[in-house]
């Protein structure tokens, strides 16, 4: 699925004041693209996120996904926030298939659909568990499971890996990369982590301060799959500078990237 973002700005409105977002957005997300986008805190990336997903609405322009306009969320764009969204008093199973079961599917197809997501995601021994038992980045790849499962051809991350130690995000990342290369599916990334947008997009929208608009695009066309010992080549660490650069110029500090 491709998306299309046409001059796109909002504002937070309250009875006092009119608090501005983002700003003339436009970009274009290609199907089946891996699309990262970076900026510092409170520019906008969760905001530009959740009108993607439909949650919120534009102030102005207008967002289309495969050329019908977002008017609301729909089951053909899953989020995964930063939080966990996993039901604690369901099984890994049935958080899984718990989308399925909204939709009506019979308990054995869910239970088969549910079991291969699993598989994807190398969780299948943990099918029965339930999410206190499990460390943060198993969670994560739950809530990717129950994403898988539906099928769904758009995934928006917003930064999801951040609450992880950095062994556990790397090999995250690795695991991000191998999903992506078999299922195929358009990915908009939010990341604070420039090297992680590096090791996973296509391309990588740099946001500039409140309100967010883009700073610069960059296409990323280092071969997959991107292993380990290119995170610290030449050709990654020079895109790395490149993206840092564009940030600093704006008086963007360090948070940026980590």
């Amino acid at each position: 699925m491709r998306l299309e973002l046409q001059h796109v700005s909002f504002e937070y409105r309250t009875l006092q004041r009119v608090q501005p977002a983002i700003a003339d957005i436009s970009l274009h997300i290609g199907e089946n693209q891996f699309v990262a986008i970076v900026g510092p805190s409170g520019c906008g990336k969760s905001t530009l996120l959740n009108l993607i997903g439909g949650f919120l609405r534009p102030s102005a322009g207008r967002i289309l996904a495969d050329g019908v306009p977002v008017v609301g969320p729909g089951a053909d764009r899953v989020m995964i926030f930063q939080k966990s969204g996993l039901f604690p008093f369901c099984s890994v199973i049935e958080n899984v298939e718990f989308g399925l079961r909204i939709r009506g599917v019979p308990r054995n197809e869910r239970f088969d659909k549910s079991r291969r997501a699993l598989e994807a995601v190398h969780l299948s021994e943990f099918a029965h568990v339930y999410p206190k038992e499990l460390s943060e980045g198993m969670k994560k790849l739950v809530e990717i499971a129950r994403a898988l499962v539906l099928s769904a051809p758009v995934l928006v991350f917003d930064e999801c890996l951040s609450s992880l130690d950095a062994l556990n995000r790397i090999q995250m990342q690795e695991r991000i990369q191998q999903l992506y290369e078999v299922n195929r599916p358009t990915i908009v990334w939010v990341t604070h982590d420039l090297e992680e947008a590096l090791m996973l997009a296509d391309r990588v929208v740099v946001m500039s301060h409140r309100p967010g608009s883009i700073r610069l695009v960059r296409d990323i066309t280092l071969r997959r799959p991107r292993t380990e010992e290119m995170r610290t080549s030449a050709a990654v660490q020079a895109l790395r500078h490149e993206l840092f650069e564009s940030l600093s110029r704006e008086g963007i500090s360090d948070e940026v990237g980590r």
